[in-house]
């Protein structure tokens, strides 16, 4: 977009008695950019690093699946704690899961190699450094805090508060599902605001992950290391810990940028009372003037 020619200006000068109109400047035989952001299908008029991790709409979902997860979590380790033996529903859902995957041994040692403390890190570090390179800072930082976190909601907390145990280790909640069902959930956070990607590869990448991931706590249950039970609470404390970090990073960068922004522009009531008010001020101030001897 270019700006205006001297010559254009020059004969508004002209018309208006040599003053320019309001609004133009004189730009002597330079070419002006005028630097312009358009709204497009791929581009929102957002920058990547503002860009919050979850749209507004999307927030009071997030905020209800969040009560869910820690709800659920909670009602399982007060039902489930401290018992060494399975309960009906373990007992029934096991018995399934190690029924349709007993002659797969290999797949399902594999499956669990996904679900392992070093491979989950390595997934994390690779996303935050894809984050990074796109500019998508709270992305980075989504990664860098819900993943690590979850991991020691799971071991540090709530694993010795559960107190369930099998084959001697404590289970409840699987570790294995919370790492790989928190990486799911960013995935699909990251995928919800990232640009120019098909609303259809979206979905299928979200769809891929989670499958993964329920995959990893099957295996687990068919191995004999989770009950099922195990495995629900692991994905709940995953993909909870994830939404809540997520809704906390944008609630916090929100406020901080409203912290740094100049006071809303004065209406024209505003105005007009600030008129009146210094009017005031000046007519007491000139009768003051005129009572003095």
């Amino acid at each position: 977009m270019r700006a205006r020619s001297d010559s254009h200006i020059t004969e508004c000068q002209t018309s208006r008695g040599g003053e320019p109109p309001a609004g133009y400047r004189m730009y002597q035989d330079r070419a002006v950019t005028v630097p312009m952001t358009i709204k497009t299908p791929t581009n929102q008029g957002i920058r990547p690093a503002t860009r919050p991790l979850l749209s507004d709409a999307a927030r009071l979902p997030a905020a209800v699946l969040i009560a869910a997860c820690a709800v659920s979590t909670a009602l399982l380790a007060a039902l489930l704690g401290h018992e060494r033996h399975t309960d009906r529903v373990d007992a029934a859902l096991d018995a399934w899961v190690r029924a349709g995957l007993a002659g797969h041994p290999k797949l399902l040692e594999a499956l669990a190699r996904l679900g392992d403390l070093p491979a989950i890190a390595g997934m994390t570090a690779v996303l935050i450094l894809a984050c990074l390179l796109w500019r998508r800072y709270r992305g980075a930082a989504l990664l860098a805090i819900s993943i690590p976190a979850a991991a020691v909601i799971t071991e540090r907390l709530l694993k010795p508060l559960a107190g369930r145990t099998l084959l001697g280790f404590l289970s409840f909640p699987s570790g294995h599902a919370t790492g790989t069902f928190a990486l799911a959930t960013a995935i699909t956070v990251l995928l919800a605001g990232a640009p120019g990607v098909r609303r259809a590869v979206r979905l299928a990448a979200s769809v891929i992950a989670f499958a993964v991931a329920s995959a990893v706590a099957a295996a687990m249950i068919a191995l004999g290391f989770h009950y099922f039970t195990d495995a629900v609470a692991g994905a709940a404390v995953g993909s909870g810990t994830v939404l809540a970090t997520a809704l906390v990073i944008d609630l916090l960068m929100l406020a901080w940028r409203r912290s740094g922004e100049p006071p809303p522009a004065a209406g024209p009531e505003d105005r007009l009372r600030r008129v009146n008010a210094a009017d005031s001020r000046r007519r007491e101030a000139d009768a003051h003037q005129r009572s003095k001897p």
